[in-house]
Order: C-alpha cells, then structure tokens, then sequence
C-alpha cells in the first residue's frame, strides 16, 4: 500500500515544477528529507521534500498562506506544482503514508491530498481546515470542517469509484475503501491533545499549567514523607519546641517509660519521672515523683527546689483470696442454728 503512495508521487512529482519553496519548518520539531535549505534554526522546504513530525507536533509555515500541522511521529510528502499563468499560489500535493495531519489554508482546485488508498480534490477555491487520519490497517478518517469548505472530491485511483465529502461533513472511510463508509464517525481525525504538565505533579497548585517540556520542581523529601513517617525514618527534621515568651508562665513535661518483657504483667519505669517548672516573677517550683510517695519542696525568690527521682516497680495486686467451700455439714448445722436457736 505504501509502495503504490510512492509510485503515484514520484509520477505527480515529475510533472511539476522541480525547486518552489513550499515553506519552513523548525529543525527541532521534525526530521526533513529532500530538497531544503537551513537558516536560522528553520528548514525551508524547497521541491519534494518529506517532514517527519518528532515525538510533538511540527506546524510547517505555509509560504502562500496557512499551515500544515504534522502530527506526532507522522510523516507528509509535500511537493509544490507550477502556479498557473496570471497567480502566485504554489498548487500543492499532500501525500500522507500513515498518521494524522491537520491542513489549513485557502485551497484551490488544483490542491490535491493523498493517502495509500484515495486522492481528494477540491470541488472548488474555498477556505480548506481539514483534519486527516490513516491507520496502519488503512482506516481513513476525514473532517471537512467549516461551513463554507470547498466540497471534497474523493476518488479511488485503482478503483474508479468516488465520493463527495461535504463541508461540515466527517467520515471514516473503513480499510480506505469507498464502498464502507461511516458518515456519522465521531472520532477526532487530527492531531491528539498535547499532554499538559502541570506543577500540580509537584505538589503545588496552580491554575495555569506549565509549558510543554518545561522542567517542574520536584516534591520535596517532607512532602514525599508526611509527618510522622519521614521524622521517625530520618528523612525529614524534627520541628523546633515552640519557645514561651519571656515572663509567661509555661510547663514542661519529661518521661521516660521503660517495659521489662521478662516480667508478665508488670511494667518497669526506670528514671520516670515528671518535672514541672513554673517561672513567673522569679519563682521556681520543682516537683519529682519519689518511691511509696511524692516530695514537693518550694522555696521563695531565687530558692532552688529539687527532690531526687526514685525508681520504682509498678506490679499488679496480689489476686483475691478464695473463698472458703461450703461443706453440707456446716449448712445443715447453721440452718438449725437459726431454727431452734430463739428457744
């Protein structure tokens, strides 16, 4: 299918005149072969020339007017014809092999566009925004947008059968045949929406997203490890113990728990021990837990007060002693007891 393209435009290519600038191109959207010439970072397209679209959309600048697009990883034969006597429009021939272009400009009857399988010509001069689509199995999907496009002509070269494509009007010609056609496909024909990256992947909020192919932040190590998992696994540092102003009265709380697995039941607090400072107009007060008992000492202004901390062993309550059994002698004797006792 793509050896019959060739043929057809080496043979249109030969009729035409050899050396007419089509338009530009940027060198680093696509990959140009054939007759070209590199200036400022554009590839002008001069004779048959192939634009292969890279891994983005390549728009070729039209010189009579208008744009190609070229859609991603798509490659568009284009070969300008000789301008008729009394004009300045360079006729042109699109052949696509397989993927999708989009074409705008003002079309003249003497435009033609190619895939493997159809040629389209235009029925008359208008303004031509038409979306094109070939598959690998050679599913051919057309839209003839706006409501003043000239009227397609679609022909099978090999076959002899044709189809008009109206304006406003989109197909899918299925295998690229003519005789199985869906004229209400709803797929898009042209070029797929570009992916847009936005700084939302870098965790921070925005409206406008970032350009195609811009670099973006990355999230940071806290971000990627919330609190308390980054601080417990090292990889976010411990936020600072807020300080009390000068003068305000504040309280600081310190335990440590210890637990002796060896020991069922009972749970070791080595060094616990709580301490409270209260500063306010040069009075400390200082209060530790001791064994069997608590120790508080308070002192007036610029006295020190200190109880040392005891270490203690906290065990469960001893279990409750079983009641004794009730024998059937002694119920039978405390049952005569209270019946003949009164007597």
């Amino acid at each position: 299918m793509m050896s019959r393209l060739l043929v057809v435009w080496a043979m249109a290519g030969a009729m035409v005149q050899a050396q007419q600038p089509i338009g530009t191109v940027g060198v680093q959207d696509a990959t140009v072969a054939g007759a070209l010439v590199v200036t400022n970072g554009r590839a002008v397209l001069v004779g048959n020339t192939t634009v292969t679209a890279k891994d983005h959309t390549a728009e070729v600048a039209l010189s009579r007017g208008g744009t190609v697009r070229v859609c991603s990883t798509s490659g568009l034969h284009m070969t300008a014809g000789k301008s008729a006597s009394g004009t300045t429009v360079l006729p042109l021939m699109l052949a696509l092999d397989r993927g999708a272009v989009e074409v705008q400009m003002a079309a003249t009857t003497s435009d033609v566009v190619m895939t493997p399988d159809l040629r389209f010509t235009m029925g008359s001069d208008g303004p031509l925004d038409m979306r094109l689509r070939v598959t690998s199995n050679g599913d051919t999907c057309v839209e003839n947008r706006g409501a003043g496009a000239p009227m397609l002509r679609v022909v099978d070269p090999f076959g002899g059968a044709m189809y008009e494509l109206r304006a406003g009007q989109h197909v899918l010609f299925e295998h690229g045949s003519l005789k199985e056609v869906v004229d209400n496909e709803s797929s898009p024909c042209g070029c797929p929406p570009v992916p847009v990256v936005s700084v939302a992947d870098a965790g921070v909020s925005s409206a406008t997203g970032a350009a195609v192919g811009s670099a973006v932040a990355a999230k940071s190590v806290e971000e990627q490890h919330p609190f308390p998992a980054a601080v417990s696994a090292g990889l976010a540092p411990v936020a600072a113990v807020p300080q009390a102003p000068p003068g305000a009265v504040h309280t600081q709380v310190a335990t440590a728990l210890h637990y002796d697995a060896g020991a069922a039941g009972s749970t070791s607090a080595a060094g616990a021990g709580t301490e409270a400072e209260t500063e306010a107009g040069g009075t400390s007060a200082s209060t530790a837990p001791a064994a069997g008992g608590a120790a508080t000492t308070a002192h007036g202004a610029g006295a020190t007060a200190a109880a040392a901390p005891a270490a203690g062993i906290a065990e469960a309550p001893p279990p409750p002693a079983a009641r004794p059994a009730k024998d059937l002698a002694h119920s039978i004797g405390r049952f005569f007891k209270r019946l003949f006792g009164r007597h």
